[in-house]
C-alpha cells in the first residue's frame, strides 16, 4: 500500500529558556504513516506531541530531523496541500463571508475549476446541513454551524488526504452521525483520512489503525481491534498507554 502521508522518524526540538539555548523536544523519533485508502488515528495525552506532529504533516513547522512526504512529494512542496482537506477543532472564518462565499474562495485557492465550484459548493452545503443558512454572514453560526461548515470547506476541493482535528467538537448527535458518513463517501471515492481525536468513539468508528504518541514518542501503531480487544477493552488499553507520559515526565 502506497502513502499519502509518511512522517518517517521525525524529531521536532524548540527553543527554550530565557534565551533560547536550551532545547524542549517535543516530537523523538516518531513515525506516522497513512496509507491510500486508509484511515488512521492519532491520540494520545494532552502535551504528548499530537499537535507538532500535525503541524509538520500539513508544512505549518518543519521537522528538525527525519523526513516528511506528502502525496508522494517532500514535506516542503507546499504545492502538495492543495489536495489536502483539514477541519480544524475550532474552525474560524471570516465573519462577514456567507457559507457559499467561504466556501468558492477556497475552492479557488485549491485551484477548482469555475463550473466544478458552481455545481459542488452547493451541494456541499446541503449535505452539511446547512443550506437554509447559506446566505447569512457566519457571525450568526452557532459552534456546531461552524463545524459543519469546516467540514464542508475541507471536503470542497476533493482531496485526497482528509485531515480531521477532533472533528466533533461542538456537535451534537445528528452532527457526529454526518462526520461517520462523510468519512465513510470520502473513503468510498477513495480517499484518506488521518483522525486526531480524544474520544474514543471515533477511533472505534471512524478509523482502521491507531497512532498513539506518549511523551513525543510513539507507544503503539496498529489495528484499533487489536488495542480494542485486549483485556478492558479500548479504553483500559490507552490508559496503560497513557500512563508512560507520567512515568516519562
Amino acid at each position: 500500500m502506497s502513502a499519502v502521508l509518511d512522517l518517517r522518524e521525525v524529531t521536532k526540538d524548540y527553543p527554550a529558556g530565557a534565551f533560547g539555548f536550551r532545547r524542549l523536544r517535543a516530537v523523538d523519533r516518531a513515525s506516522l504513516i497513512v496509507g491510500d485508502g486508509e484511515s488512521v488515528g492519532l491520540a494520545g495525552p494532552n502535551r504528548a506531541g499530537k499537535t507538532t506532529l500535525l503541524k509538520m504533516a500539513l508544512s505549518l513547522c518543519r521537522p528538525t530531523s527525519g523526513q516528511v512526504t506528502r502525496l508522494g512529494r517532500p514535506g516542503w512542496d507546499r504545492s502538495t496541500l492543495a489536495g489536502v482537506g483539514y477541519v480544524h477543532e475550532g474552525p474560524a472564518f471570516p465573519a462577514y463571508l456567507t457559507a457559499s462565499a467561504l466556501l468558492d474562495e477556497y475552492a479557488v485557492m485549491a485551484g477548482v475549476a469555475k463550473a466544478d465550484r458552481r455545481s459542488r459548493i452547493p451541494a456541499l452545503i446541503e449535505r452539511v446541513g446547512l443550506k437554509d443558512r447559506q446566505k447569512e454572514p457566519i457571525a450568526r453560526f452557532s459552534k456546531g454551524m461552524l463545524q459543519r461548515l469546516g467540514l464542508a470547506q475541507a471536503l470542497v476541493n476533493h482531496p485526497r488526504l482528509l485531515v480531521l482535528d477532533e472533528p466533533n467538537e461542538g456537535l451534537d448527535l445528528p452532527g457526529r452521525d454526518l462526520v461517520v458518513e462523510l468519512v465513510k463517501e470520502h473513503r468510498e471515492r477513495g480517499g484518506s483520512v488521518l483522525i486526531v481525536s480524544h474520544l474514543l468513539t471515533d477511533l472505534d468508528r471512524l478509523c482502521d489503525r491507531v497512532t498513539v504518541i506518549v511523551a513525543g514518542q510513539v507507544s503503539f501503531d496498529g489495528p484499533v481491534a487489536e488495542l480494542a480487544g485486549q483485556p478492558g477493552g479500548l479504553e483500559a488499553s490507552l490508559r496503560a498507554l497513557y500512563r508512560r507520559q507520567g512515568e516519562r515526565s
